[in-house]
């Protein structure tokens, strides 16, 4: 399987995913291939434009089996971040001063400014959901204190893009809705590592980049298309009213979004998401893409098994986080040593990790380590035991 990721080839042991993955040659032929046959921008009557509206449609379909939901409700932008702003400035016109929103200190700041920034607009109390800072975890518990009759949004993540805590977010969702706030789930952490479903989450709205499970740099919110009726953005004159394209500023990225339909491998789903081992070929694309990503999920976790082990035997290492449910990304310091002096020591050594508060800066503020933040190492579904034996050889090293 590693085989079909060209940039692994240079020999680095990629542990940096949880910034971006590599792209399969499959995703960048289908992206050569769209260029190659000539695509033109939407709604014209010659072919090269029929094929972009094909290929808008079959990635709405793609990301929609990905998550479980509707095609009609993927919304596709540059960005998860750029996605929060523009929500948020529509959803915020309805908010009125005395109602609050819930925000969590666990979160990428994607997932916290835009709320935040919104809220001083309308004159909206914010509420913050904390962390364990020695567990790592976001207790639920607490949401039945924040989240009261004036809420109108509750933000919070899937998985932390720094320690992994996965929060009980279908918990947190419930106490929500009986309030009758709306929930918004960062995913862009959550869906490379696990199988997803948004109505068992929860989720009112639930955001993915497909940069993080191997695609392009391309991001979706998802939402239920009776839902984005009743929203309606800042657009120009001349662009659809129709849901999801209201939603969708300027030209779409068409190539692109070829990326997002190509299969990683001959044998598994086609559609988006890693390559792993697939269900029978006669089942639905979505019920393809929850095994693949189920054998995805146990893969990691064994990997994740044997770098926790081994960093938990340095005694130079201090690992944060520790919850019981967690994406395979590992943050941590090596004492008197700068999180940029580990990742360079690693770099010379072909290991690529991450050093930073990687946008988890309200967590990062609240463990004491901005501004260098500390040092990250993600697993995905191209890492293996040697990427991992790896990391754990060059930080032994820093001891010696």
């Amino acid at each position: 399987m590693r085989g079909l990721y060209p940039a692994l080839a240079d020999g680095d042991a990629y542990l940096d995913g949880a910034a971006g993955t590599q792209v399969p040659v499959a995703v960048i032929e289908a992206i050569a291939a769209a260029y190659r046959a000539g695509i033109g921008n939407l709604g014209g009557a010659f072919a090269a434009s029929g094929r972009s509206d094909a290929i808008v449609a079959a990635a709405r379909a793609a990301v929609a089996d990905l998550v479980g939901a509707a095609p009609e409700g993927v919304v596709f932008g540059p960005s998860a971040t750029a996605l929060a702003y523009r929500i948020s400035e529509a959803l915020s016109r309805a908010w009125t001063a005395g109602d609050d929103i819930v925000v969590s200190r666990l979160d990428h700041d994607s997932n916290v400014r835009p709320w935040i920034q919104a809220a001083g607009r309308a004159g909206v109390t914010v509420k913050w959901a904390e962390v364990d800072l020695v567990t790592g975890e976001l207790p639920a518990a607490q949401y039945a204190e924040l989240v009261g009759p004036r809420t109108r949004l509750v933000a919070v993540t899937a998985a932390s893009n720094a320690i992994g805590t996965r929060p009980d977010v279908a918990a947190i969702s419930s106490r929500a809705h009986a309030m009758g706030a709306l929930c918004y789930v960062d995913g862009v952490h959550a869906t490379p590592h696990l199988p997803v479903d948004v109505a068992a989450l929860g989720a009112d709205f639930y955001t993915t980049s497909a940069y993080k499970w191997s695609g392009p740099h391309v991001a979706a919110a998802v939402a239920a298309p009776e839902l984005l009726e009743t929203v309606w953005p800042d657009k120009l004159a001349p662009s659809s009213n129709a849901v999801p394209w209201r939603f969708e500023r300027g030209t779409l990225p068409f190539a692109d979004l070829a990326g997002l339909t190509a299969p990683p491998a001959p044998t598994t789903t086609p559609g988006p998401g890693p390559a792993a081992t697939p269900a029978p070929a006669a089942a639905s694309r979505r019920m393809r893409v929850l095994a693949s990503m189920a054998a995805v999920e146990a893969h990691e976790a064994e990997l994740f098994a044997r770098l926790l082990g081994g960093l938990a035997e340095l005694d130079r290492v201090t690992l944060y986080g520790k919850a019981a449910r967690r994406a395979p990304t590992a943050f941590f310091s090596v004492a008197g040593l700068t999180p940029r002096a580990v990742a360079g020591h690693l770099a010379a050594r072909g290991v690529n990790v991450w050093d930073g508060d990687n946008y988890a800066y309200e967590l990062c503020t609240a463990l004491g380590l901005e501004p260098d933040g500390g040092v990250r190492a993600g697993l995905v579904h191209y890492n293996d035991a040697s990427d991992v034996d790896r990391l754990l050889t060059g930080l032994a090293e820093l001891g010696r």
